[in-house]
């Protein structure tokens, strides 16, 4: 297997803190050469500075894609920290409904990863509103930065031992059989969720409008402070008054330096 030095090591990662907040210690050195292995050997390259030349020479983007997809973990599951969703239905949407005049409701799922998390919200959606439904836009804005994990999303297909964990009436509703062991996502739904690539490094957000509810759960794990600082600013500019920010229990937001206000645990509000 082909070894990294502390050079080159520091010379990549630096490069991926730099472009996509991603923050690789030290102690990622095995993990990083044991997931780039196969991609320097199919390019048959003999070291990793110059897998790094090649990276940022590429004019076309992909082999900086194929970076990310291979360093970043997209690992989720239904109902991931159920009580958010339960939550955003009793306590967010009831008062949105009220609210959202225009029956525009802008929610956005920030590294949506293999997709439970935007398919759960827009299931969510169509159960609350029901038969009100087809009267609001209620579509689901789902991004992440790995082009591989957005197509395996929009594809919709999850083994059925996974989807379990659903409520027995949304599992008939809102999925179908695929093969033996595996769903598939009904259309109908699918057309709920719009998947992007996006990098929340972005410095400029390119949303005409502001949202109405950000899930980002369990994504600034791996970024350092000021990053993460930086991109709660940034969610905070894009949403609306009395807008929700949904981030993962392990994570947290310094109450004394952040203009949200604390509502519970891994939950925050423009106010």
């Amino acid at each position: 297997m082909i070894s990294i030095t502390n050079n080159e090591f520091k010379q990549l990662t630096e490069f991926i803190h730099r472009e996509y907040g991603i923050h690789l210690k030290e102690e990622k050195k095995a993990l990083v050469t044991g997931r780039l292995y196969q991609v320097l050997a199919k390019l048959q390259m003999t070291s990793f500075k110059q897998y790094y030349e090649y990276i940022v020479k590429d004019p076309t983007g992909k082999a900086v894609q194929t970076l990310v997809d291979k360093i970043t973990t997209n690992h989720t599951f239904f109902m991931r920290e159920a009580e958010h969703f339960t939550f955003l239905k009793h306590q967010v949407l009831p008062f949105l409904a009220s609210t959202v005049h225009d029956k525009d409701l802008r929610i956005w799922s920030a590294g949506c990863s293999s997709g439970e998390e935007p398919y759960t919200l827009a299931m969510i959606l169509d159960d609350f509103f029901g038969r009100e439904k087809p009267h609001w836009d209620t579509k689901v804005l789902a991004t992440d930065i790995s082009s591989q994990i957005l197509e395996k999303a929009s594809k919709g297909v999850y083994p059925n031992e996974d989807i379990a964990v659903l409520p027995a009436n949304w599992r008939i509703n809102y999925f179908q059989g695929y093969d033996k062991e595996h769903s598939i996502i009904q259309d109908q739904l699918k057309k709920e969720v719009i998947f992007r690539r996006f990098n929340l490094m972005n410095t400029a957000f390119p949303f005409k409008k502001k949202f109405h509810v950000i899930f980002c759960r369990n994504v600034m794990i791996y970024f350092d402070n000021e990053t993460k600082h930086q991109l709660v600013e940034r969610f905070y500019d894009h949403l609306m008054p009395g807008g929700y920010l949904f981030i993962g229990h392990s994570e947290s937001i310094p109450r004394e330096s952040t203009r949200f206000t604390y509502i519970r645990p891994a939950v925050y509000r423009k106010e």
